[in-house]
């Protein structure tokens, strides 16, 4: 079954970007809400990060995973 996965991200974000560009390269659907210019919706990012302010914030079937960095790794381990 495939994984569920939601980016937070915003458009001036190239870390966002790369991580769109690395889900669309591996096929992997995902929901993004951008959050550039919504601050309610940046305010409900920090309340389900525990604080975190930073994009994008990613998602996999409802669990934080972190960022580009961690969505990387679990690309590579096939964890998505």
């Amino acid at each position: 079954m495939a994984s569920e996965v939601l980016i937070y991200t915003a458009s001036y974000c190239p870390y966002c970007a790369a991580a769109k560009k690395l889900l669309q390269s591996k096929k992997i659907a995902y929901r993004e809400i951008d959050v550039s210019d919504d601050d309610a919706m940046r305010a409900k990012l920090v309340d389900r990060t525990g604080g975190r302010e930073t994009v994008p914030q990613i998602f996999v079937d409802g669990k934080p995973i972190g960022g580009y960095d961690d969505l990387v790794k679990m690309v590579s381990k096939g964890e998505i």
